[in-house]
């Protein structure tokens, strides 16, 4: 991968896992992901082909007690990066808002690049697993993203049946938002997008 000026590189080590993650907000949306969960690994390399944020993830968890570290620490470790690799945020277009449909699926998402982090999730799921994967534990990687970037972020599922749809809906969906929403404006490539001089607080 080529890394542009809005990039970055995150390494987190505890007990429970170890995450390096590389990213490029300015990217293809090539990716290079591997986390031991093949359906996250999925969603993850969904993400970045649709943002276009090109992404390199290594997490080795404690699989064996259960995803959920694995799951929470790269979303954590992803958005450090990403908070890191956003900078000063001038030039942005702050807001991005995308409606992705998947089969009998509809999943919408909104996102403001602002240094408030809060998350909304309307999202219900028919099965408790996606094949060994505990469908609670989107929620968290989107709750951990969301925090630690700094953004926030409300993901809807409007209608879906198959869980398979409406969680990779809600991912190309944010990734969608995002990249909407990280784009430099050409008419305000100088201008942090606030009326306060600041973004957060």
């Amino acid at each position: 991968m080529n890394f542009s000026e809005r990039a970055a590189t995150m390494e987190r080590k505890t007990k429970e896992t170890e995450i390096l993650v590389a990213l490029d907000l300015d990217g293809a949306g090539e990716y290079d992901v591997e986390t031991g969960i093949g359906f996250f690994d999925h969603m993850l390399e969904a993400f970045s082909r649709h943002s276009l944020i090109d992404l390199k993830v290594r997490a080795e968890g404690d699989l064996h007690v259960d995803m959920h570290h694995t799951v929470e620490d790269v979303g954590i470790v992803m958005a450090r990066a990403f908070q890191k690799a956003v900078g000063d945020m001038v030039g942005i277009r702050r807001f991005g808002s995308a409606y992705v449909p998947m089969d009998e699926t509809l999943s919408r998402a909104s996102v403001d690049v602002s240094m408030r982090p809060y998350l909304i999730w309307r999202v219900d799921f028919p099965r408790d697993k996606i094949g060994d994967m505990d469908t609670e534990l989107f929620k968290e990687w989107f709750h951990a993203f969301a925090t630690n970037a700094g953004i926030c972020l409300h993901v809807e599922n409007l209608y879906g049946t198959n869980c398979h749809h409406i969680v990779e809906s809600c991912f190309k969906a944010t990734a969608r938002a995002v990249r909407q929403a990280i784009e430099i404006d050409p008419r305000a490539e100088d201008a942090l997008p606030s009326t306060k001089g600041v973004l957060g607080g």
